[in-house]
């Protein structure tokens, strides 16, 4: 399987950059623009647009405009979730949970600085 590309509408793309290259692993691919960024964890690819910044980040018809936020989100395993969370949290990352176990494993929620939500997710084993 290739690469899979997410896209995020994020308020300040280089606070996504620290946010997601800084705390969760990813690496900078591409920054050629304040309003745009590509970065890469694994086989996914996320790709970071400021509204208003090239044709993703451009109004519709309608004139809505793009903006962060909503439920739709991104998934990473993590190793031990517990330590990610405490690490996050010195960082002031804010959550929109608390852990939540399951039959699979354990997860929560955070916000990326945009208000993007990420699941991290520790697989039970």
């Amino acid at each position: 399987m290739g690469i899979v590309s997410v896209r995020y509408i994020v308020s300040d793309v280089d606070a996504a950059i620290a946010f997601y290259a800084g705390s969760l692993g990813f690496e900078v691919e591409m920054h050629p623009a304040p309003g745009f960024a590509v970065l890469t964890r694994g086989s996914l690819r996320l790709l970071l647009n400021a509204p208003g910044a090239g044709g993703a980040g451009a109004s519709m018809p309608d004139g809505s405009a793009p903006e962060p936020g909503g439920w739709n989100r991104i998934q990473i395993e993590v190793e031990d979730l517990t330590v990610t969370v405490r690490e996050l949290e010195s960082q002031g990352a804010s959550f929109r949970n608390e852990i939540v176990e399951g039959k699979g494993g354990k997860q929560t929620l955070v916000d990326d600085p945009a208000g993007n939500p990420v699941e991290l997710f520790e697989a039970k084993r």
